[in-house]
């Protein structure tokens, strides 16, 4: 059973609606650089090995800074974020281990998202996939 681990630094971005344009969806510039960064840090995890093809689970926890406009009360007793982004596109963002981890997101079975605030202001999305066995 393998499993990769790794961590995307910088503030968490969710997968973005497509826009429409000529009747061709064109992806968000942000979404696009995010998931090539995706990418680029997952290839550095799998550490050269052959694709995932089985069943996965994918852990996904997008930590965030407390907003400097929150008082010390509001911000010592805040864990969860429960604004946007919204996890499930979250989830999605990792499109950009298509190929590169994984032959599909398909695959993944069983899914975890976590939203919740730095408790020391760094910003980042850790990633865990797990192979399932039987």
């Amino acid at each position: 059973m393998r499993q990769i681990t790794f961590k995307i630094p910088g503030t968490p971005v969710a997968k973005a609606r497509p826009r429409f344009v000529s009747g061709r969806a064109i992806t968000p510039k942000k979404t696009r650089v995010y998931e090539e960064l995706v990418a680029r840090v997952g290839a550095i995890a799998n550490q050269g090995h052959p694709l995932l093809t089985g069943p996965l689970r994918l852990e996904v926890e997008a930590i965030y800074a407390k907003p400097k406009s929150w008082t010390n009360k509001k911000a010592a007793s805040t864990y969860w974020k429960t604004s946007t982004p919204d996890a499930d596109n979250l989830a999605k963002i990792m499109d950009g281990l298509n190929g590169v981890v994984w032959k599909d997101d398909a695959q993944v079975c069983d899914l975890h998202v976590k939203k919740r605030y730095s408790d020391n202001e760094i910003e980042e999305m850790r990633v865990i996939i797990t192979e399932l066995t039987a």
